[in-house]
């Protein structure tokens, strides 16, 4: 069975470089596990992620926290906020299609800006809070 973690991933990612407006914002898919070498910003990757056991007698289940981190070199915190905001927008109450889980609810729990990196990236952070429960057969 997949990982829990990296089924509710795979499926953010899917459902956000299927948005044409983000696509827009980004200039392109943009959206990564790992930063490559020679990405430019803005684009988004994944944070930290977490799954916790939610089973209550025979019915299994994870909670899930997680983040998703919008980096971006223009001037002020403006492009990451905007993009975060939209992410948001897409992610909260969404239900995309998980593999080998199913996603009962996902939501947006915050959001944060950071200061910027000693290499000029401006960083806003969109919290991520869902529950999911293995399909099983």
């Amino acid at each position: 069975m997949k990982s829990p973690i990296l089924s509710l991933r795979s499926a953010i990612q899917n459902l956000l470089t299927t948005d044409a407006p983000l696509l827009d914002m980004l200039g392109g898919p943009q959206i990564y596990d790992e930063t490559p070498a020679s990405v430019t910003p803005p684009y988004v990757t994944f944070g930290e992620a977490k799954v916790d056991d939610w089973s209550a007698g025979n019915d299994h289940g994870h909670q899930h926290t997680l983040s998703l981190n919008i980096w971006s070199r223009q001037g002020g915190d403006s492009e990451a906020l905007s993009i975060a905001q939209w992410c948001a927008g897409l992610l909260d109450g969404a239900k995309p299609q998980l593999d080998g889980h199913r996603l009962i609810v996902m939501r947006v729990s915050g959001q944060e800006v950071g200061r910027p990196s000693k290499d000029g990236l401006r960083q806003a952070r969109v919290n991520l809070e869902a529950l999911s429960e293995p399909v099983m057969g």
